[in-house]
């Protein structure tokens, strides 16, 4: 239990807010359904894609890297949940939305131009928003 508590300290200390952050996300996918983990997983995409842009900006390329592995693992994570059977036409749909992402995402990766990243997120963002209209239908 001291190293465990030690461990959330090491951590505090770091980062506070990525800490916070992590906790937050932690809790929301436990308590979370199939489509409301979705709904988080495009939160946690965008949020991603427009930490990496800033990143980009201001050259710090650790956490350009950090956010481009996020976003790249949650687009296949994303796409591994697609059912094509029951989904059809759109689920093959959303796979070619989520592999042009991803090279998007990767061929902006090794630029330093933030707008690759920002689009990208742009798009997702109107699934994101669709999806969650979605749900509350």
């Amino acid at each position: 239990r001291q190293q465990l508590m030690a461990g959330y300290a090491t951590a505090l200390r770091g980062d506070p807010e990525a800490t916070y952050r992590q906790i937050d996300l932690v809790g929301r996918t436990g308590e979370a359904d199939g489509p409301a983990l979705v709904q988080l997983l495009y939160e946690e995409l965008v949020r991603a894609l427009r930490v990496a842009a800033h990143a980009t900006e201001n050259q710090n390329y650790a956490l350009k890297g950090e956010k481009i592995t996020r976003a790249t693992a949650i687009l296949f994570a994303l796409e591994a949940g697609l059912d094509f059977d029951k989904g059809g036409e759109v689920s093959h749909t959303l796979a070619r939305l989520y592999r042009g992402a991803r090279n998007a995402i990767v061929d902006a990766s090794v630029g330093h131009e933030a707008q690759p990243f920002l689009e990208v997120a742009s798009n997702l963002e109107e699934i994101a928003q669709a999806w969650a209209q979605a749900r509350r239908a």
